[in-house]
């Protein structure tokens, strides 16, 4: 009776060990499973919704709610002007609706300064920064680049007229008097253009002082183009000035030394009736 006891015993000592030591394997797995989901916890980028839209929008488009999706966006990375709620873009308030002020592409996105408030209108006054003034200025065809001009375009204004030179006869002369100025209307469209489309007039935003330069030199002279690349932000640090003589390589004309003149120096005598001039060494 001893005996089974024992061996009952030990049996039950050994199932017991067992069972501890099972337990203590599946504790550490748990613990380690446990750090592994916080350490991959930690690497988690945190997110917030952020609206983008679901297709290109051009200039002047309605937006409506078939226009926007929300997608989650890296906190540290949302841009300012962001929209957040569905409710800020389209109030409930009012059935008003925004308008596209800047080309925008599939997925993009939506900015605060790339659409209007609901119901505002999307004039040339909502592309104007603060401190910036609207300015039309007269082309054709080849002054304005054969009709390849388009609003958000950058270009370089030159100015040719006549000057005065040094009291010499007036000349001929072509200078770059506005660099990278941007283009925000050609004719009445200030949205995107289909083809080449000659043009009468383009609009540029300047500030009041180039506004001066430009009325004085477009008063005074002929006004052309010339359009700057895409990504080409070089500005252009010195004066680009060419007249007709540096075109032609003619050399301005050198006057001749005048010859001064002997002077003669002479006394007047009498004779009789006649009087005689008689020349003499000039003393002063």
């Amino acid at each position: 009776m001893r005996m089974i006891f024992g061996l009952v015993l030990l049996i039950g000592i050994a199932l017991a060990g067992g069972a501890v030591y099972l337990a203590k394997g599946q504790i550490g797995q748990y613990k380690t499973a446990i750090a592994r989901a916080e350490a991959a916890k930690a690497q988690i980028v945190p997110t917030q919704p952020v609206f983008v839209v679901t297709r290109a929008l051009k200039y002047g488009e309605k937006l409506s709610k078939e226009d926007v999706r929300a997608v989650d966006f890296p906190v540290a990375a949302t841009p300012e002007g962001y929209f957040a709620d569905l409710a800020t873009i389209f109030p409930e308030n009012t059935d008003a609706q925004r308008v596209v002020l800047r080309p925008i592409e599939k997925d993009e996105v939506l900015l605060a300064v790339k659409v209007t408030k609901p119901g505002e209108d999307a004039g040339l006054t909502s592309r104007l920064e603060k401190g910036m003034r609207a300015f039309a200025i007269k082309v054709d065809v080849s002054s304005g680049v054969s009709g390849f001009l388009r609003p958000g375009d950058r270009v370089d204004i030159y100015w040719t007229g006549s000057v005065g030179n040094g009291g010499m006869a007036r000349i001929e002369v072509t200078k770059l008097i506005e660099s990278s100025i941007p283009l925000i209307a050609v004719d009445q469209r200030s949205g995107e253009l289909e083809g080449a489309q000659i043009a009468r007039t383009v609009t540029v935003a300047v500030d009041p002082t180039q506004v001066a330069a430009l009325a004085q030199a477009q008063s005074t002279g002929r006004l052309a183009l010339s359009l700057v690349g895409v990504g080409d932000d070089v500005t252009v640090a010195s004066n680009i000035e060419v007249n007709q003589q540096d075109l032609l390589g003619i050399e301005a004309a050198v006057q001749a030394p005048e010859v001064a003149q002997e002077r003669v120096c002479t006394i007047r005598t009498r004779r009789g009736a006649e009087v005689v001039s008689i020349p003499i060494p000039c003393t002063n």
